[in-house]
């Protein structure tokens, strides 16, 4: 625990709501003479997961904060604290999960009928948010669309993970944003799926028949030192699954 301790005294508190989160839950901590282990177990989670606030490379959870909040009697401080670090220029119900993509081992992916978020191009996105969000002003649609974007370094880094991505035929057949841009996507798909080892593209024709994830996006994520988890998503809608039987049917 002493490198862990170390590292949670080196963040900067002010670097980030999520870094001043888990600066006071040390502070918190400390005062109370409570061991990492000790506060895992008061608020039903272990060490670790709990440690990962403290260094700010998890992002704080409402039901946590609100332990945290009796186990050390501060009121609603880490309540009011984890929400202002959970704002994020993601939808709310996808926040959480951009944030584990940062952290995963590997990430496989089924899109039923559109290209996934990491592997569109500018173009495409800005079709399908401006179709999704059709009242919007345009500057929320590119702030969309450049978040979305952003995301994709995770997949050049020197942590990148092993992204495999099973596209069904109909994602490659609509033309989102037209011929043009459509063509533009499914190159850029051809370049990435090239580009290196870690990045595999399959595709699941029509002729295949019935699939398991026929009408949803799937994507699962697994991690060096966490159980692994699921993410679906829907139009304006999306659900993270930890559950580990739930997770193993995935």
């Amino acid at each position: 625990m002493t490198n862990q301790n170390q590292r949670d005294s080196d963040l900067d508190p002010y670097s980030s709501p999520r870094a001043f989160y888990g600066s006071e839950l040390r502070l918190a901590r400390e005062k109370s003479g409570l061991s990492q282990d000790r506060r895992g177990e008061r608020v039903f989670c272990s060490s670790t997961y709990i440690g990962q606030f403290e260094a700010a490379t998890r992002r704080p959870q409402p039901d946590v904060s609100r332990l945290l909040d009796g186990v050390f009697g501060t009121g609603e401080q880490f309540q009011r604290l984890c929400r202002l670090a959970n704002k994020s220029k993601f939808a709310e119900y996808f926040a959480r999960a951009a944030e584990l993509e940062q952290e995963a081992a590997t990430i496989s992916e089924y899109a039923a009928m559109l290209v996934p978020g990491l592997l569109q191009t500018a173009a495409y996105a800005h079709a399908l948010v401006s179709a999704a969000q059709p009242f919007e002003a345009e500057e929320l649609v590119q702030g969309i669309v450049q978040g979305r974007l952003e995301r994709q370094a995770l997949l050049t880094g020197p942590t990148a993970p092993v992204f495999w991505v099973f596209l069904h035929e109909a994602a490659l057949r609509v033309p989102v944003g037209g011929y043009a841009v459509m063509a533009e996507q499914l190159m850029h798909i051809v370049k990435v799926a090239r580009s290196g080892r870690r990045i595999v593209v399959q595709v699941l024709p029509f002729e295949a028949g019935a699939a398991a994830f026929l009408d949803a996006s799937t994507v699962l994520m697994t991690f060096q030192d966490s159980p692994p988890v699921t993410y679906t998503e829907s139009a304006y809608a999306g659900q993270l699954i930890e559950d580990p039987a739930t997770v193993a049917r995935y």
